[in-house]
């Protein structure tokens, strides 16, 4: 009878290696976190602080930041933790699963009624305020979070009943379920499958509203005899076709492709995109092009500066 000697922590491989060149990438990720950092709890202010920006579409963008901050914070200050000390214990990568999963699982979902958000605004502008209410808003907003925690905490309660023994090193930076199944010394395989097909689930349900949502608007858009208003709506929708691209775009490499097509090192190169990247240019994209956002901005700035709203 073979005796396991069960693990009670991982250690991260991670990104990087204690030479001179990855110090300094180290230190471009770090930034990149108080960007992401500093962006997304801007934008969160502002929405809150600006009456005008009291619509459907600057709620969904405050929860879209709200998510994108707690995910990067999910996964940074660990990784800066393991690059400095080198290891997570059993129950604290299980509770990286649970957040991880539950955040971008919502944030699929959170996208996909974004999109169904503009599509609305552009293609019914007189029923808009009547087909999305507050009380569908929020509904909407709950949904996105249950979807989210349900998947997360289906697959993190499911991953830690493996046994795990012999090896404890995750080669990835975070507790990604495919990166930790490896070291279980049990078959996985079928629950692998079940991973693959609840993942295709959860992208292409999203992304199918998403696509028919954007279809629907760009032949509203065509139809339109104004031109202010067909540059209004393509640059309100390019900014979030960009978050979309990038988020799913990354998600699906990841997720959507077979193991056999897999390599530790593209996926953690990919998976920087939706975990770092996407939630530092969020902010960024919403803003540099939005009018509303930046005269939100200059009037925070004016109060905070003088004392009054300018």
């Amino acid at each position: 009878i073979a005796l396991w000697t069960l693990i009670s922590h991982f250690i991260f491989l991670g990104l990087f290696t204690h030479s001179p060149l990855h110090i300094f990438l180290f230190s471009i990720t770090m930034i990149m976190f108080l960007m992401a950092l500093s962006g997304n709890g801007l934008m969160i202010l502002l929405i809150n602080v600006s009456p005008h920006l009291h619509t459907p579409m600057y709620f969904f963008l405050s929860w879209l930041s709200l998510m994108d901050l707690m995910l990067i914070s999910t996964i940074v200050p660990r990784m800066a933790v393991d690059f400095l000390m080198g290891s997570i214990s059993f129950t604290g990568c299980g509770l990286q699963i649970l957040f991880f999963l539950t955040l971008t699982g919502g944030e699929c979902f959170l996208l996909a009624f974004m999109a169904y958000d503009r599509y609305v605004a552009i293609s019914n502008p007189l029923r808009y305020s009547v087909v999305m209410s507050r009380h569908v808003c929020w509904l909407m907003v709950s949904g996105s979070w249950l979807f989210g925690l349900v998947d997360g905490l289906i697959q993190a309660v499911f991953t830690l009943s493996f046994p795990y023994c012999g090896s404890q090193e995750i080669d990835h930076f975070f507790c990604d379920v495919p990166a930790v199944l490896k070291l279980a010394c049990a078959d996985t395989s079928l629950y692998e499958t079940m991973i693959y097909v609840c993942c295709i689930l959860m992208l292409l349900l999203p992304f199918s509203v998403i696509s028919a949502s954007y279809l629907k608007i760009l032949v509203a858009v065509l139809r339109m005899r104004s031109a202010e208003g067909c540059q209004k709506a393509f640059a309100t929708c390019s900014s979030h076709m960009a978050v979309v691209s990038l988020f799913y775009g990354a998600a699906m490499i990841t997720y959507m492709r077979p193991q056999t097509y897999h390599s530790s090192k593209q996926d953690k190169v990919v998976s920087v995109f939706y975990t770092m990247i996407t939630p530092m240019l969020n902010p960024l994209i919403y803003s540099l092009r939005n009018k509303e956002v930046a005269r939100a901005l200059k009037k925070l700035l004016w109060r905070c500066l003088f004392g009054s709203t300018g």
